[in-house]
């Protein structure tokens, strides 16, 4: 099997870079081959994904953070390469849905050992997604915190709890018109995240009771509310308590739209994009990952 090592130079301000000496001391004595390439610009990890995946089949690690690992999901899409996710960057939300145990160099072996499963993969628009899109507040609180997290002494939880804050002085709503499936609404939102994966944002359980193999997002749709709200709602919302507030709504469903007339700010794995018109699609047992060998 070729294992191919995709590292991203910048994540975890610098961490993922500390991992080269232990990979190659990993495979030093081992048949199996392996490859290390660095990224140096945005999408160059898709390129190189897709570029091996092309030639054979391989498992391709993403070192880095999730806006890593979605690079790597959209270069591997449509393949029967399979994703390791090696956790480096400072949220590293979608590790969780796979084990509750990352340390990121016990985690290298681990992964490397670990068994191939198929699992669900999100589509919006042209991109594909394998943990959380969402529009509105929270992509905006997504938007701020990348600005936080580049001040020294700040880590990626801190960061979201900041821009959280901050967000909340600026609060704007979404005018919005959602099909789930069979089913239509027009609301005023606050926020809708169309979840495969229960974390992001640096840990918040967004989507306490969704699964990332069963063909089916959990949306949880919040109704426009007042600062005071928005403050109890979050930090309900990091907890995966929020359902218990009147303006939380969750649903299922495997294909939404949501329209506006205005453009809205569309949060796909931490990368912020921007459309009035957003299609989600659940591609069920879409891609493999690597769980972590116990």
């Amino acid at each position: 099997m070729q294992h191919i090592f995709i590292i991203n130079p910048k994540a975890g301000k610098g961490k993922a870079l500390e991992m080269i000496p232990i990979i190659r001391e990993y495979f030093k004595d081992k048949a199996e081959k392996f490859i290390i390439q660095i990224t140096d610009h945005p999408g160059h990890a898709t390129e190189i994904a897709r570029k091996y995946s092309a030639i054979e089949d391989c498992r391709i690690y993403s070192v880095g953070g999730d806006g890593t690992i979605n690079e790597v999901v959209n270069g591997i899409a449509g393949t029967q390469s399979a994703l390791g996710v090696i956790p480096a960057g400072s949220g590293n939300d979608f590790i969780r849905s796979l084990t509750s145990a990352y340390d990121i160099k016990d985690i290298l072996v681990r992964t490397i050992k670990g068994e191939e499963k198929s699992i669900d993969l999100g589509k919006v628009n042209d991109n594909y997604f394998i943990n959380i899109s969402s529009i509105g507040f929270d992509a905006d609180v997504v938007f701020n915190a990348d600005k936080f997290k580049k001040v020294p002494g700040i880590t990626g939880s801190m960061a979201y709890v900041i821009s959280i804050i901050y967000t909340v002085i600026k609060k704007k709503f979404c005018k919005v018109k959602i099909n789930i499936d069979d089913r239509r609404m027009e609301n005023k939102i606050l926020l809708a995240a169309i979840a495969n994966g229960r974390f992001y944002g640096g840990g918040m359980l967004a989507a306490p009771e969704a699964k990332i193999d069963d063909g089916l997002f959990d949306i949880c749709l919040v109704s426009e509310a007042s600062r005071f709200k928005i403050l109890r709602l979050f930090p309900m919302y990091i907890k995966g308590q929020h359902g218990k507030l009147d303006e939380v709504e969750f649903l299922r469903g495997k294909k939404i739209q949501i329209e506006s007339d205005e453009v809205l700010s569309l949060n796909i794995d931490g990368e912020i994009f921007s459309s009035s018109k957003i299609a989600f699609e659940i591609i069920e047992k879409g891609i493999k990952v690597v769980v972590p060998a116990i």
